[in-house]
């Protein structure tokens, strides 16, 4: 009853993260709202007894992903931003949006897949299979978010010789 409560509690803060980050127009607070939503996530994979994946999702998302998001917020943000009124393809967005919903509902109505016990791997089951199985891919991913950080400072110190 408790785990079912705590799921209702983690899956309203999680919709309504990411609705605040939709709704809001402050993009700092569009960030701050993205926070909520991920830790919220990451206390659905706690239920799932996922503690690695909970973990990774804090530490990555929740931090590290947050705050180079905030830092280029802040580094290409200009004085002041023309005011951006709403165009005329919301009601198509709005219907795409009622169609995505039903699909959901749909799949989340029909509970045809069978109740299985939680089965996860243990830390160092997880940490063997990422540095000998999964050793390239890992290192591959590391180069592709140092190129993109080190893309980032340049086309910052570009922006600032502008100035």
């Amino acid at each position: 009853m408790v785990s079912w409560f705590l799921f209702i509690v983690l899956s309203i803060l999680t919709l309504g993260g990411g609705l605040g980050v939709v709704v809001t127009r402050n993009v700092v607070h569009a960030a701050l709202f993205l926070l909520v939503s991920l830790v919220a996530v990451a206390g659905l994979y706690l239920i799932l007894f996922a503690e690695f994946l909970a973990l990774v999702q804090v530490l990555i998302y929740g931090g590290a992903i947050i705050i180079v998001l905030l830092f280029a917020i802040m580094l290409t943000r200009s004085a002041e931003y023309p005011r951006i009124s709403d165009n005329r393809q919301w009601p198509l967005a709005a219907v795409a949006a009622a169609a995505v919903g039903v699909v959901l509902g749909a799949a989340f109505l029909d509970n045809s897949l069978p109740q299985t016990e939680p089965n996860s791997p243990t830390f160092g089951d997880l940490a063997n299979s990422l540095f000998t199985t999964w050793a390239i891919p890992f290192e591959v991913a590391s180069l592709v978010l140092l190129v993109a950080l080190i893309g980032a400072i340049i086309i910052a110190r570009t922006g600032e010789d502008n100035r």
